[in-house]
């Protein structure tokens, strides 16, 4: 697979060592199938200090936002941005009506298919697979999916946007604003600007650059920046903050007035005024 999936499948692997602690923050009972040997092995060139800890909180954040806000809305689709090995899908309780589109490259999908069947797919709800280049044009094999732009739409966008350049994170975000409800949400993570250098991480960084996943993109104001892409963010967590600790992060929270510090931010976002067409 591409290298992009090998993060994913260093992810899930992440999210199967998460679920396996007595005090895990959550359950993915199909993470150690989709990280395969591949994900393990990769643990020791990826993982830095912190960096499990953060990833499970970022699991916990997201799918504690995605439920309360799925049934507060009535929000019937989810659609998952580079979907990697997610299985949100199979996993959390999602209303009996709901449909999940996951939005990744065709050989991930694909991979992942292979992997869930070989363990018995646990389909819970309606999963559309959309094989697409999200550095390209996707809304119409969205759509073609299924996904209704005129019904609220639940976004997850996770561990994504800092390997795109920013006119790719720009154009991404604008697509799923223009096919957003104003009571559509967006939930997902950024990084800060010193993250991409930060010399604490640069084994990890390395890794990544070498296996062809450089990070490219951070914000050091990244309420600003979504809402210059048409979201209005209504929450903003540093891992460690009220909401983004679940007891488990072990480390100071560096003041956001604090400036060139490597941070990684965890936002929810709602459509803001105005919509174009995608």
């Amino acid at each position: 697979m591409e290298a992009v999936s090998y993060t994913a499948q260093w992810t899930a692997a992440a999210r199967a060592l998460e679920s396996e602690r007595q005090d895990r923050l959550f359950d993915d009972p199909y993470a150690r199938t989709l990280a395969g040997t591949e994900g393990f092995s990769l643990l020791d060139r990826y993982v830095g200090a912190g960096t499990l800890t953060f990833l499970a909180i970022r699991t916990n954040y997201i799918d504690g936002k995605a439920l309360r806000l799925a049934h507060e809305r009535a929000i019937r689709q989810v659609v998952f941005v580079a979907a990697g090995m997610d299985t949100r899908a199979y996993r959390l309780p999602w209303p009996d009506t709901m449909t999940v589109f996951e939005l990744d490259r065709p050989a991930l999908l694909d991979a992942k298919a292979e992997l869930l069947a070989a363990s018995g797919d646990p389909g819970r709800c309606d999963r559309r697979a959309v094989p697409v280049d999200l550095a390209g044009e996707w809304a119409d094999d969205l759509r073609a999916a299924g996904m209704r732009p005129d019904q609220p739409t639940l976004w997850v966008m996770e561990g994504l946007l800092f390997f795109l350049p920013e006119q790719a994170v720009c154009r991404l975000l604008a697509t799923m604003r223009a096919l957003s409800t104003a009571d559509s949400v967006l939930i997902g993570d950024v990084a800060s600007r010193a993250s991409l250098t930060n010399p604490l991480a640069g084994k990890f960084l390395r890794a990544l650059a070498a296996d062809g996943a450089p990070w490219q993109f951070g914000t050091d104001d990244p309420a600003g920046f979504l809402a210059d892409c048409g979201w209005a963010v209504t929450d903003l967590k540093q891992p460690g903050e009220e909401g983004a600790a679940f007891g488990r992060w072990p480390y100071p929270v560096p003041p956001s007035e604090v400036p060139n510090v490597p941070r990684s931010f965890l936002f929810t976002a709602d459509p803001s005024a105005g919509r174009d067409s995608a």
